[in-house]
């Protein structure tokens, strides 16, 4: 297949390094964060979920939100995604305020990001070669063999080309959420959003997911967050931890020194999170 297809932009997921036309967004500059959260609030019922919460994401980098069940960590993402709004607080995708925006203005912010979420939300009626191919034909301005070869691409990105004709339906939850990651990619975002990618699936298909990040933050540039409750998965990924518990942020820094923390709460969610059950007899 060849590296690249005339279409009618660039595609950076089909020549490394690509650059973005003008109409995917204006040119990031290396000193402006592509996310910002700036003492963001949020309550449900009257209950806090998020309390005064501050972070930034630069261009090219990947975050891992790290907590607890319950913490607010998913919250976030929902807020980014214009889902939710948060009670107080600035947020910002590459310098625009989003929580002032109308639905009509974050439908503009959204074909910049991107969500996968836990469950895929694959169509299931459709094959994983029809899901990956909807955002694209949604969006127009390709011919059907065009389409075809930018699936055919994604697909092969993620290892699920064997699976093409398949329903979602009769895919494990780790083929699952890796065609939900090709069909997020055929969007073409900048920002991609990962909410507990590992949960329920076993150590092996982790491995593979988190190397699929990692490739694709590599060849393409993207700026992500990834919802995680498992270290290991954090290890290989993050640029830098946001460590949430009872909503407040207790912790945004580098990896490194998030294990050298000496709060107590971060002790033990390291703690518990490098505990093993015993096996049995």
């Amino acid at each position: 297949m060849p590296d690249a297809i005339p279409i009618s932009e660039p595609s950076p997921f089909l020549k490394e390094g690509a650059q973005r036309s003008e109409a995917a967004g204006p040119t990031v500059s290396s000193h402006t964060p592509m996310i910002e959260f700036d003492h963001v609030s949020i309550a449900f019922n009257g209950r806090p979920v998020l309390q005064d919460v501050s972070f930034n994401v630069p261009h090219g980098q990947t975050l891992c939100i790290l907590g607890r069940s319950g913490v607010g960590k998913s919250v976030s993402l929902r807020i980014l995604m214009g889902f939710l709004k948060p009670d107080s607080g600035s947020v910002k995708v590459n310098g625009e305020e989003i929580t002032t925006l109308s639905e009509e203005g974050m439908r503009e912010v959204r074909k910049r990001i991107t969500m996968v979420f836990q469950n895929g939300a694959l169509f299931d009626s459709l094959t994983v070669r029809e899901n990956v191919a909807f955002p694209l034909r949604e969006r127009g301005g390709l011919d059907e063999e065009q389409v075809l070869a930018i699936v055919a691409r994604l697909v092969e990105m993620v290892g699920a080309e064997d699976v093409m004709d398949a329903l979602p339906a009769s895919l494990s939850t780790g083929r699952r959420r890796a065609v939900a990651i090709a069909r997020a990619l055929a969007a073409q975002p900048e920002i991609v959003l990962y909410d507990e990618p590992t949960t329920m699936v076993d150590p092996l298909v982790a491995q593979r997911l988190g190397t699929i990040i990692q490739r694709l933050k590599r060849q393409m540039g993207l700026t992500s967050i990834v919802v995680t409750h498992d270290m290991r998965f954090a290890e290989r990924l993050a640029d830098a931890v946001l460590f949430l518990h009872e909503g407040r942020a207790l912790f945004f820094h580098t990896l490194e020194e998030f294990v050298r923390s000496k709060d107590e709460n971060t002790k033990m969610f390291l703690t518990l999170d490098a505990y093993k059950l015993p096996l049995s007899p």
